[in-house]
């Protein structure tokens, strides 16, 4: 088994001791940490309390990571998403679902008690490549 650490600018630098991804090769999987939304180029939260934003901004993180690895959306087997808030469970899922059209990954939804810098949205994948 080989371990590659993913970084790419376009998501935001880790803001603790963990790998924006990491890809396991021998079968390519990668392990994407759940991304928050922050701007990648100012490491500022986006979306002052609008769940819409912050979900675009968190989906657009993780298109960076996957992109870094040589993935895109359709590698993702599975996602986890973390809400502050599970009433805003709809809204999140109408924009998530624009990234998979007709064969979405396994997923998670659960409410949380809170998320770093009083994000509203997290979301992390798995993702397998060739």
């Amino acid at each position: 088994m080989k371990r590659e650490t993913i970084q790419t600018d376009a998501a935001p630098a880790a803001i603790g001791p963990y790998s924006q991804a990491v890809v396991v090769t021998g079968g390519r999987t990668l392990y994407a940490s759940g991304q928050i939304p922050l701007d990648p180029q100012t490491g500022e939260m986006v979306g002052d309390g609008d769940v819409r934003a912050q979900t675009e901004q968190v989906l657009r993180n993780l298109q960076g990571v996957l992109e870094a690895a040589g993935m895109t959306w359709a590698n993702v087997v599975r996602c986890g998403i973390f809400l502050a808030d599970l009433g805003d469970f709809a809204v999140v899922n109408e924009i998530y679902a624009r990234r998979f059209g007709e064969a979405p990954p396994a997923r998670a939804t659960v409410q949380v008690a809170g998320l770093p810098k009083g994000a509203l949205v997290e979301i992390d994948a798995i993702a397998v490549g060739d």
